[in-house]
């Protein structure tokens, strides 16, 4: 089986609790997590200086390849969303519209990443702030994950704005059963007290270990932490198509 860690963190667009903005610092913590994937929310994308464009800024310091989720407007010219950061290869993405009502524009970044044969679809989230908010975008992405086009197995990362179990909690433990816990407490940074950020995946990716991660960097660099997977993909069994017709070998 193949390992892979997955990270998800909601980085407070490069703002760390001593109110200074800093993506270098947040670099040196995505480091720290060594992960193969990670989803990251509440980034931002202006144009201007190269540091400006926090995905793509973070990603060459990194070393790995950005996809962008723009949700909305910000500032003047600029978009602000979600963003994956990853070190496999990119096999195409998709943005999903998670708004709800009048209130602020939510989305989920799908980006399908290619791992030895088979395709890993991350779904990547930014859940609202009101309970019937969440409990509509929780049936939103239900659609979004049952997509006819999502053959391999399914990963969900994000933060969900849920600090109880309330519909994003039941709707997720139903699509996705695994014994392990990963309702962890990753906000605020300094003191957790709310399990807010999260990650989900499919039965066909074997769970090793789930933890936040509480470095000392961590507690500063945003005003949540991150959280880290470590799992494996199982080899994809193979189907022998039946073989019928002119293809059948003679009788013996």
């Amino acid at each position: 089986m193949t390992p892979l860690v997955v990270a998800s963190y909601n980085i407070h667009r490069g703002v760390g609790l001593d109110r200074r903005l800093d993506l270098d610092r947040i670099a040196k913590v995505i480091g720290e997590l060594e992960a193969d994937v990670i989803g990251l929310q509440e980034v931002i994308r202006e144009n201007g200086a190269a540091h400006a464009d926090q995905a793509r800024y973070l990603a060459s310091l990194l070393g790995m390849a950005v996809v962008m989720g723009e949700t909305r407007a910000y500032g003047a010219a600029g978009t602000y969303g979600n963003a994956v950061l990853t070190r496999l290869p990119v096999l195409s993405s998709l943005r999903c519209d998670l708004s709800c009502g009048g209130r602020e524009p939510r989305g989920c970044l799908r980006v399908d990443l290619s791992v030895n044969d088979t395709a890993l679809h991350v779904f990547n989230c930014h859940f609202g702030l009101g309970f019937r908010e969440r409990r509509d975008q929780v049936t939103l992405l239900s659609g979004f994950l049952k997509a006819a086009d999502c053959e391999g197995p399914r990963l969900v990362v994000g933060d969900f704005n849920e600090w109880h179990r309330g519909p994003v909690s039941k709707g997720l433990r139903r699509e996705f059963s695994s014994p392990m816990r990963r309702m962890r407490r990753t906000h605020p940074a300094w003191f957790p007290l709310f399990r807010l950020d999260r990650i989900y995946w499919d039965v066909e990716l074997e769970g090793e270990e789930f933890h936040v991660h509480r470095s000392r960097l961590a507690r500063v660099a945003s005003d949540h932490l991150p959280v880290v997977a470590r799992l494996r993909v199982r080899p994809r069994v193979r189907t022998v198509p039946y073989v019928t017709g002119d293809a059948l070998p003679p009788a013996e």
